[in-house]
């Protein structure tokens, strides 16, 4: 991993040289408000701080491919009942359900240690959650973190989601009713955050989940560090495992990660539905706000960033140094029609590598459902800054217009050499849209 980030840092040196260009003397948020130093500090989580270590080994846990749901989490209740401490899951291949840490307890994986999430979705019992732009009954996380402060997951080790069986029973599903959604065929995530603060995972692979990653709702001050997040995209498809889900969220930094997944490798959320702005009728939705993905690396996916597809409020989204391979979409702008949204103030820069779209925007009408409202609801998107990139890609201006649905206003793209089978530049489907030192194919816009 540490290898793949310094060849990306010094392709982005080599290749975009404009972004070693003079700094100015403050780090700003797209906005122009200041980044707040808790950005900049990456310090490594030491479990020698976080009290007594249990070995996971000591308490009965044993490595013979049976289910230990019930040890595990009488050792987390142990752990919390005693002042808190950290769970240690040494080398070796050790299988559960669905585990809930409390307050002052920890997950640490040692290097050769793989949590592994059961394949009988009755280890994940059916409790109240967040999915889909929702808060509704269904099933848990292999790994769940509820109310917190300062949970941490650390360590060499992997977290597998074992989500094989799981997508071989969604295209089974889908090929006979092609309308089943995401949560008709049950799956389970692979880690679910919620409702909490001062969190910290770092350096740990994260690996087949059976649905998305990893997910994060209604959280602040958390920080994603050197993480390794994969699933399948053949010979079987891994559907829906996208691989950080920020849903309602405030001061995320994302770094040093790698990410290759069958779906969305960032998606921005926070609710669905023609009234999901309201806070009286809607109080468990939200927006996000003050977001940064750095210094990471992009493999197969749909999107690097998307705004969508259950989102209504994004603020102060930055996505810089970062290199791409195989993504779909460098920027994916998803304005769903039976839903309010508006996506603001959202910076990429110093990109490298290859994506189909350079930019894509258009509707997302999938599972429309306006309700009881007669209108449809108007969205908006501003103030999008795209700048310092070279990029190979299909199409370069991937853009849907929609008068009647959004609007598009205050966008620039600068600074950007992009070689395209496709140009669709069409700069009248944005108002405001500025253009400086672009050229698509070598031609100048």
């Amino acid at each position: 991993m540490k290898i793949i980030l310094t060849v990306t840092l010094t392709l982005l040196s080599v290749i975009v040289p404009v972004a070693s260009a003079k700094k100015p003397t403050k780090d700003l948020f797209p906005d122009g408000t200041e980044i707040p130093a808790w950005f900049r500090d990456t310090t490594h989580i030491d479990i020698s701080r976080l009290g007594r270590q249990y070995r996971i080994t000591d308490y009965g846990v044993m490595m013979d491919g049976k289910i230990y749901t019930q040890q595990l989490q009488a050792l987390i209740d142990r752990i919390a009942a005693d002042g808190g401490g950290v769970m240690v899951v040494p080398s070796g291949t050790f299988m559960s359900g669905a585990l809930f840490f409390k307050q002052g307890t920890h997950l640490y994986l040692e290097k050769g240690a793989v949590l592994k999430g059961s394949t009988d979705i009755s280890d994940f019992p059916v409790m109240t959650t967040r999915i889909e732009g929702e808060t509704c009954k269904y099933f848990p996380a292999l790994v769940n973190a509820d109310g917190l402060d300062g949970f941490t997951i650390s360590g060499e080790g992997t977290i597998d989601g074992n989500g094989l069986p799981y997508w071989k029973a969604f295209w089974l599903r889908r090929s006979w009713n092609p309308q089943c959604t995401n949560k008709d065929e049950q799956r389970p995530r692979l880690i679910y955050i919620s409702n909490c603060k001062n969190v910290q995972i770092e350096n740990v692979s994260l690996q087949n989940s059976p649905f998305w990653t990893t997910h994060y709702y209604k959280s602040e001050n958390v920080k994603l560090l050197n993480l390794h997040i994969t699933s399948l995209y053949k010979p079987v498809r891994a559907p829906s495992t996208d691989a950080i889900d920020i849903d309602a969220c405030r001061n995320m930094l994302v770094k040093g990660c790698y990410m290759s997944v069958d779906d969305d490798a960032v998606a921005l959320k926070g609710g669905k539905g023609p009234w999901a702005d309201d806070p009286v009728k809607m109080p468990e939705n939200g927006g996000n706000e003050n977001i940064i993905i750095e210094d990471c690396t992009f493999g197969y996916c749909a999107s690097c960033v998307t705004c969508g597809s259950e989102s209504i409020y994004d603020h102060n989204i930055v996505l810089r140094r970062i290199r791409v391979d195989e993504a779909t979409n460098l920027l994916w702008l998803k304005m769903r029609p039976d839903t309010p949204q508006h996506y603001e103030y959202i910076t990429v820069e110093d990109i490298t590598g290859n994506a189909s779209n350079f930019l894509l925007v258009r509707p997302w009408t999938q599972f429309y459902d306006l309700k009881d409202r007669k209108d449809t609801p108007m969205s908006y998107s501003n103030n999008i800054v795209m700048r310092r990139i070279r990029l190979e890609c299909n199409t370069f201006f991937n853009v849907t217009p929609r008068e009647d649905q959004y609007h598009l206003k205050d966008f620039l793209f600068e600074d950007c050499i992009i070689q395209a089978r496709t140009s669709n530049y069409h700069p009248e489907y944005i108002e405001n849209l500025k253009v400086k030192n672009v050229t698509v194919n070598g031609e100048n816009l």
